[in-house]
C-alpha cells in the first residue's frame, strides 16, 4: 500500500506543479481522483462480498462507482465552462474523501 499511496501524491504534486508551470501558456492541468470504480481491473476484489461490504459502508453513497460516474467530471474538464480551473484534485469518490459517519447514540 506505501508506493501505492506514493504514486497516488505524486501525481496529486506533479499536477499542481504542471499547473503551475503550464498556466502561463493558457494550459490547465487537473486530475480526475477516482473513488472505488467497479472496472475489469477491480472486479475480482469487489465481487468478494466481504470486500464490498466494507466498501459500501465507507462509502458516504452506500455504494461503489462506475466508470460512468466519471464521466460529468471529465466533460467539465473538457470544456470551457472549467477555463479558470487548473492544479485541482477532483474527487470523484461518492464521499469517500468526506470520512465516516460516526456511530452516535440517539
Amino acid at each position: 500500500m506505501s508506493v501505492y499511496a506514493a504514486t497516488k501524491g505524486g501525481v496529486g504534486q506533479l499536477t499542481k506543479s504542471n499547473a503551475l508551470e503550464l498556466g502561463e501558456h493558457n494550459i490547465q492541468v487537473n486530475a480526475i481522483c477516482p473513488g472505488f470504480i467497479i472496472t475489469p481491473l477491480t472486479q475480482k476484489i469487489w465481487s468478494d462480498p466481504g470486500m464490498q461490504s466494507w466498501g459500501q459502508k465507507r462509502v458516504a453513497m452506500h455504494r461503489l462507482g462506475s466508470p460512468e460516474d466519471l464521466v460529468g467530471t471529465a466533460v467539465f474538464l473538457a470544456s470551457s465552462a472549467s477555463d479558470y480551473v487548473t492544479g485541482q484534485l477532483i474527487y470523484v469518490d461518492g464521499g469517500f474523501m468526506a470520512g465516516e459517519a460516526w456511530p452516535l447514540p440517539e
